[in-house]
């Protein structure tokens, strides 16, 4: 009997490994977070690599790579720009900090680098955020299939993790 439960323990064990997400190649991944101008424009500074625009920036993240429930590329009047949906808790938060700092900006980093930026004249209620990249409109979509894998990859193992 006892090695029969034994045996049992040891296949649960086993087959509970296969449930485990595989790890996303470093390659593959790609995080964004978005930052909040600092009100008196000082803070960590940043510089956008094609506009040069310099932006003094509040050191914590507004949102981070685990409030991204998916990224798109769409076409608006201006132009090509990403869609960042953020989950439902994340929008609440976004709604609140948007409404009270309406002309400040919002800065999206891909993997660290200042990569755009985002006026908030108003607050975002419906947890989307737009915001054209200083990046040339070729690689945008591989850039958004590499936000979205990341994406997908990071909120299966929140869900995992529960």
């Amino acid at each position: 009997m006892p090695r029969a439960l034994l045996l049992l323990l040891a296949l649960a064990l086993a087959l509970g490994g296969c449930a485990s997400t595989p790890p996303l190649p470093a390659e593959a991944r790609l995080t964004a977070r978005f930052h909040l101008e600092n009100q008196q424009g000082q803070g960590v500074p940043a510089t956008l690599p094609r506009s040069g625009v310099r932006l003094g920036l509040n050191p914590q993240p507004v949102v981070t790579e685990g409030d991204l429930i998916n990224v798109e590329l769409v076409q608006v009047d201006l132009g090509r720009c990403l869609m960042f949906q953020v989950s439902p808790s994340a929008a609440r938060d976004l709604y609140r900090m948007t409404g009270s700092n309406q002309g400040r900006r919002l800065v999206l980093f891909l993997d660290g680098v200042a990569s755009g930026v985002r006026r908030i004249d108003g607050p975002i209620a419906d947890g989307i955020i737009y915001c054209f990249v200083e990046v040339d409109d070729e690689a945008l979509p591989g850039l958004v299939e590499k936000l979205r894998r990341t994406t997908e990859f990071l909120q299966r193992e929140l869900r995992r993790k529960g």
